[in-house]
């Protein structure tokens, strides 16, 4: 057989189809030999085909002999007929597992030296080996799979934007290094001398510049780039659906926005998600779960017990009550497990202890109701009883109760402690909704602080980023400069199950707000002129009042595919450490190019 045109795909063969002259391609999945009678399973990223060389048909006896060379992921091309498998060898949980096709002809397109895996879902494969022979990895069907749904979910969203008037627009890859948040990955010029491009963390004065430029609706599903440590969940390069409008605020913004991931949802999920979404505020996210992006799935909320311990002799709880600079006071946050003080023993709470220190936590205080609901705890002789009394109506306590509690100067930073003990507890509780549940609880987290204030730099950083607008009834107040720890921020977060789906903000378009961010940021204006001076010339020209938000591709392709790391869901990622084992990439380059380019290395230690 010369030909390797494929008259069907490996999943499309049926009973409707006896007695047909078919040609199939793909990858050896199986080969089985039956007393001379071989049998291979075919694959591609369609499905899987059952294929016979039998030396008893007259017009397979070439194909039969030729058959004996065939090992896994040999690539071949078969012809054949489709004929019924025997009664009792019908494999019903494939879905061409009626039929098989008898092989009169057949082409070795392609040997294959054996594989340092199994090609399989569920086998054992150290990940280092998976992603150094990453294209045999994607060869499994579970990621296949994976992709496909990344696919899906960028056309549905594709399609969505475009029915209402949203152009994708590309912008560029090579830029100017602005100070975002993270580190940049910056490229050096050869024509322009000990000059130098950085790789976009993300679109985001472009996309900004579009709207200046009259395009009232752009998205882009575009690539960015962010030089920090990585964990599962993130990658030196990602992808987002990046989106942004004119003249809009978030009564008219939210609609289409959950349009778009209702639209997802069904078409790729086939869940039929409920709008609007649910809406709370930073505040009370934080206080109520100890996140900005709380999973709402279950309750055990936190609880304050600063108001129980205001005057206590307790110094733990004193020091963390002690008011800053700005007259605000840390917190004591707890969260109560009911009927948990006979099931976690010594051994339990000392690794939730270990849980809450690894995240900046000076210790975790437990607190049990005994039989006699007396308070056992190695803080308990620090109460008065007033305060013990306090504390039992305040979380209304019942025998065998267990408290866990975290304090903190910062009363954000004792809910995110708290917050993440919460997650711990959750699991162990078994209080998390499995992936195949279908429970998709979506929420909007917005009225987010403008700035934050870092207490060992003494100084302001944005919250989101310095394009974001403060919240309308503040702008004047901005201006001025008064009450900046005070300032809300015109941002919103999207979440689901308690992870970032996406962020976006109001952005800033008048010229006086946006030097007014610069200055609180610290930035001079020579600082603010020379790092975004391109931008701030932009915004004197008329600039519409606009905003957007950005959503993590791999993040969404994730939830979707319920999967648990972003690699799962991309084609070629890279390690922690950022390195790409199949390519050996980041690699050494020939000398002459950094001499093109005016560079020179020196060790480091």
């Amino acid at each position: 057989m010369n030909s390797f045109i494929r008259t069907h795909k490996c999943s499309e063969l049926s009973s409707k189809n006896l007695g047909e002259s078919v040609t199939l391609c793909g990858w050896v999945k199986t080969r089985r030999d039956h007393g001379g009678v071989i049998f291979i399973d075919l694959r591609d990223r369609y499905g899987v085909t059952q294929v016979v060389f039998d030396p008893a048909l007259e017009a397979g006896k070439d194909a039969h002999q030729l058959a004996h060379k065939i090992r896994s992921e040999f690539v071949l091309a078969v012809k054949g007929v489709v004929r019924e498998r025997p009664a009792g060898m019908i494999n019903t949980k494939l879905g061409t597992g009626e039929i098989e096709i008898a092989c009169q002809e057949l082409n070795i397109l392609s040997e294959a030296k054996t594989p340092p895996f199994e090609v399989e879902d569920g086998v054992e494969v150290s990940e280092n080996l998976r992603l150094q022979y990453r294209y045999l990895d994607l060869r499994r069907p579970s990621l296949q799979k994976n992709i496909k749904i990344r696919h899906d979910m960028l056309l549905s969203a594709r399609n969505y934007l475009s029915e209402l008037d949203f152009l994708e627009i590309e912008t560029p890859i090579l830029y100017k290094s602005t100070p975002e948040g993270a580190r940049d990955f910056i490229v050096p010029s050869r024509l322009s001398p000990s000059l130098f491009y950085a790789l976009p963390q993300s679109p985001q004065t472009l996309k900004q510049l579009l709207m200046i430029s009259g395009f009232d609706r752009y998205f882009q599903m575009a690539r960015c780039f962010r030089d920090e440590d990585l964990r599962a969940d993130r990658q030196p390069e990602f992808s987002q659906i990046d989106i942004e409008a004119s003249f809009i605020n978030e009564e008219n913004f939210f609609p289409i926005i959950e349009g778009m991931i209702q639209k997802i949802w069904k078409d790729v999920r086939g869940v039929d998600l409920s709008i609007p979404f649910e809406r709370m505020s930073y505040r009370e996210a934080m206080d109520r779960f100890g996140s900005d992006k709380p999973d709402t799935r279950f309750a055990l909320e936190l609880q304050d017990l600063s108001t129980v311990f205001q005057a206590s002799t307790f110094r733990v709880f004193q020091m963390a009550l002690e008011k800053d600079r700005f007259g605000k006071q840390g917190a004591i946050k707890a969260i109560k497990i009911m009927g948990g003080a006979d099931k976690y023993s010594r051994k339990s709470l000392d690794e939730l202890t270990l849980v809450a220190t690894q995240n900046g936590a000076k210790g975790l205080l437990w607190m049990k109701v005994g039989d006699g609901f007396e308070l056992q705890s190695p803080a308990a002789k620090f109460f008065t009883e007033e305060e013990t009394k306090k504390l039992f109506s305040t979380l209304d306590l019942k025998k065998g109760d267990l408290v866990l509690s975290v304090s903190d100067g910062n009363a954000d930073t004792a809910s995110e402690i708290l917050g993440v003990v919460r997650l711990e507890v959750a699991k162990r509780e078994n209080l998390i909704p499995s992936n195949e549940s279908n429970v998709f609880n979506f929420l909007w987290i917005i009225d987010w602080p403008l700035l934050e204030y870092d207490r060992k730099e003494e100084r302001y950083y944005a919250k989101h980023h310095p394009f974001t607008s403060p919240a309308p009834d503040q702008i004047d107040d901005f201006v001025k400069g008064e009450n900046l720890i005070d300032v809300r921020a015109s941002a919103y977060d999207l979440v689901v199950n308690g992870i970032e789906l996406g962020g976006g903000s109001l952005r800033i378009y008048r010229s006086d707000v946006q030097d007014a961010m610069f200055t609180a940021l610290g930035l001079s204006k020579e600082e603010a002129k020379e790092k975004f001076g391109f931008f701030l010339e932009a915004l004197s020209y008329g600039t519409p009042p606009h905003g957007g938000i950005a959503f993590g591709i791999d993040r969404m392709a994730a939830i979707l595919s319920g999967v648990g790391p972003i690699r799962d869901v991309m084609a070629f990622p890279k390690t922690q450490k950022g390195h790409c084992l199949m390519s050996g990439s980041p690699s050494a380059v020939e000398p002459n190019q950094l001499v093109e380019l005016g560079i020179s290395l020196r060790k480091t230690k």
